[in-house]
């Protein structure tokens, strides 16, 4: 019997995985549904080097989803991934290492109705889990935490064209996007989780080092097909590994596996809408809204043309941010001599669904994002697009993408046509208090009205965030592990 079963070696397991384990008398034990390896030189070098993304169609290390983006009588679909892999998205993501910003947790401690989430009340976590090379000094940072945190020292000729064009447009500089004094609107360095060109995901700076501690067992290769419950507590999950099913027994059954994983198998194991899982066959243990809304990051992406060379590097050394608006100078060439600004909307207001499709794992929830259901969105959107062409017009670059039309109407239209998602999906088990008819776990990510069980990744995250996910995941899990060990 173990004390802790976590499902999910991802972004939030691995970090669950090792502070947990740094109590002797705790025994936790780690499922991870891709590969596993054992130390660093063994990880595939592809997943190593933090200037590749190791997406491709061919790649064996990911989950692939089709989703609907937007409905406007014709469907905008795309498929979108995550990390199938020790490690999980952080393994083969950007590095992006940027921090939510204090306006995220008041309103995600308006949700509760509680302090737990301040931003005073996480930002210990924030600090506990870097080691900020450029500013571990500085109030607010960490020195001596498990993730390398850092910034171009070097940046390519397409980042500071960039930055350059920024300031001209009058835009201030932020030298430390995840300062707790600096202002939020600015152009800056991306933080990035980087040692020696290396991607630093939480597998490589949380798990590794703990794994030759004897209470902490880890399992690649390993699908958790539902939890296991006597009457409303959960005792235990079932697994496939190499051919074979089993079950899995443990005090506490933790759900790491991201807000697409987490959610699905909460929905096959009885807990979720009970109309919705009679229809599929599915014993229902629990009503809760699971998958009834979720966030995510539209995207414009402004194809372009520039003399700057390329450079191998992260796939994104600067960003702008404005308040709701993040515009993003990609590095990476998607195709050859052109060039991508991508403008995504940081809070928007339209909410998704997750669904499941059938209780069996192996076929992929409904997913439909639903952006730009509101006029908010759309509205933000045409701002920032406006904001974006004039930055790209400061740097004297030549657009591939047709202009923005300036009626409404028309434009509503052009953002559709040129949709994309920041595939930053969360809250689908989104935390509120025990009265909310929208919350599924508590503010200790405690599922309401079952014991033994919780949800700890981005699945719990009750409002948009206003910067990309990986730090506050790494967040989340800091931040819920001393709960969860006592």
């Amino acid at each position: 019997m173990t004390d802790t079963l976590i499902v999910g070696g991802g972004t939030a397991g691995c970090v669950l995985a090792a502070r947990l384990s740094e109590h002797p008398e705790h025994t936790v034990r780690l499922l991870e549904a891709g590969p596993m390896w054992f130390a660093p030189d063994e990880f595939p070098p592809a997943l190593r080097d933090a200037a590749h993304l190791p997406i491709g169609a061919d790649t064996a290390w990911l989950w692939r989803y089709p989703v609907i983006l937007a409905d406007d009588g014709v469907p905008v679909t795309r498929d979108i991934v995550r990390g199938r892999v020790i490690g999980g998205s952080g393994a083969i993501n950007g590095s992006y290492f940027v921090r939510a910003v204090a306006d995220d947790f008041a309103a995600w401690s308006g949700e509760l109705g509680s302090e737990t989430w301040s931003f005073d009340s996480v930002l210990p976590a924030y600090t506990r889990s870097e080691r900020d090379v450029d500013f571990g000094d500085r109030p607010g940072h960490g020195s001596s935490g498990p993730v390398p945190v850092r910034r171009s020292a070097d940046p390519a000729p397409l980042s500071e064209r960039f930055a350059t064009a920024c300031v001209a447009a009058g835009f201030p500089e932020i030298p430390d996007l995840n300062s707790v004094l600096e202002p939020v609107a600015g152009v800056g360095p991306v933080p990035c989780n980087i040692e020696d060109g290396q991607r630093m995901s939480s597998a490589s700076a949380y798990l590794l080092p703990a794994l030759a501690r004897p209470n902490l067992t880890v399992h690649g290769a390993t699908s958790a097909a539902r939890i296991r419950f006597r009457g409303t507590r959960a005792v235990g999950v079932d697994i496939s590994h190499a051919g074979r099913i089993e079950t899995l027994w443990a005090d506490h059954v933790v759900l790491s596996a991201g807000a697409i994983e987490s959610a699905a198998l909460l929905l096959r194991s009885g807990v979720g809408d009970p109309e919705q899982l009679r229809a599929l066959g599915i014993p229902v243990v629990r009503p809760a809204p699971v998958g009834s809304w979720f966030t995510d990051h539209p995207e414009i992406g402004l194809a372009y043309e520039l003399g700057a060379p390329d450079t191998a590097t992260v796939p994104l050394e600067y960003v702008l941010e404005l308040d709701d608006i993040e515009i993003r100078p990609y590095t990476v060439a998607f195709t050859p001599g052109v060039r991508h600004l991508g403008v995504a909307l940081m809070r928007p207001r339209s909410a998704g669904i997750l669904q499941l499709r059938s209780a069996d794992p192996a076929i992929p929830p409904v997913i439909e994002h639903r952006y730009l259901s509101t006029e908010h969105d759309r509205a933000r959107l045409r701002d920032a697009v406006a904001t974006a062409s004039e930055v790209l017009r400061h740097m004297s670059a030549r657009s591939r993408t047709d202009a923005m039309p300036r009626q409404p109407k028309a434009a509503d239209a052009w953002l559709h046509a040129n949709l994309a998602t920041s595939q930053h999906l969360s809250g689908t088990c989104r935390m509120g208090a025990a009265d909310d008819e929208r919350a599924v776990v508590d503010e200790l990510c405690r599922v309401h009205g079952l014991t033994g069980l919780s949800v700890v990744d981005l699945s719990v995250v009750p409002v948009p965030l206003s910067r990309g996910p990986q730090a506050t995941t790494v967040m989340i899990a800091e931040h819920v592990a001393g709960h969860l060990a006592r």
